[in-house]
């Protein structure tokens, strides 16, 4: 989670602007989680990787990197077609995805 980002929002965009951005962020994150998720256990790899990648962009949008970057490895596993490592990370981004989530909605509450 980098704050600095989240301020950098508030700064731009006011504090009703970076609500509403924060919100409908965390909303599609934790859609896209799901989706993803349900990708692989349907085998979709395709659309789980496409899912994934656009996991990358929302959490990079409101500062977590670390999501972004998980996120961006589960699509990199995918594209070598390694079932042990997808497995793998997808397990570490549902869980770091969901730990985020939770972290920064905490956040958000606080600034209310």
């Amino acid at each position: 989670m980098n704050p600095d980002r989240l301020e950098e929002l508030y700064t731009q965009l006011g504090e009703a602007g970076a609500e509403d951005v924060v919100c409908r962020a965390l909303e599609e994150l934790a859609a896209r989680l799901s989706q993803t998720e349900r990708c692989y256990r349907e085998r979709r790899v395709a659309d789980m990787r496409k899912s994934a990648r656009s996991l990358v962009a929302i959490a990079d949008q409101i500062g977590m990197h670390t999501l972004s970057r998980v996120a961006a490895d589960v699509a990199s596993c995918a594209d070598q077609r390694d079932p042990v490592a997808i497995a793998a990370t997808l397990t570490r981004l549902m869980h770091i995805g969901e730990r985020s989530l939770s972290e920064i909605w905490d956040r958000q509450g606080a600034r209310i």
